[in-house]
């Protein structure tokens, strides 16, 4: 039974690396990697504590760490410019400027 949970757990860590990878349409990089984060960190709790605390714990924990991961790559993935008075700025997802100065 134990190597059918670990099975599981790999199966799904795989699958959820896996669509990380793809672009996301229409929402933040950030708020995908809590998603996929929380998401796995509930699989994880409950494949090793098997109770409702363990499997909660485990969704927080990985909803945070998915979240700063996430934030992360958009901030890299952003291009900044400079404006004619000389602020730095990048075009968010809506189109708006966003100073960073």
């Amino acid at each position: 039974m134990k190597k059918l949970h670990l099975t599981a757990l790999v199966a799904a860590s795989a699958s959820m690396i896996l669509m990380s990878g793809c672009a996301s349409t229409g929402t933040s990089q950030t708020a995908d990697g809590a998603l996929l984060g929380a998401a796995g960190g509930a699989l994880a709790g409950q494949a090793i504590g098997r109770n409702t605390g363990s499997t909660l714990v485990g969704a927080a924990i990985g909803g945070l760490a998915g979240a700063a991961i996430g934030n992360n790559e958009e901030k890299k993935s952003r291009r900044y410019y400079r404006d004619e008075r000389g602020y730095t700025y990048y075009v968010d997802s809506n189109g708006r400027r966003k100073y960073t100065n």
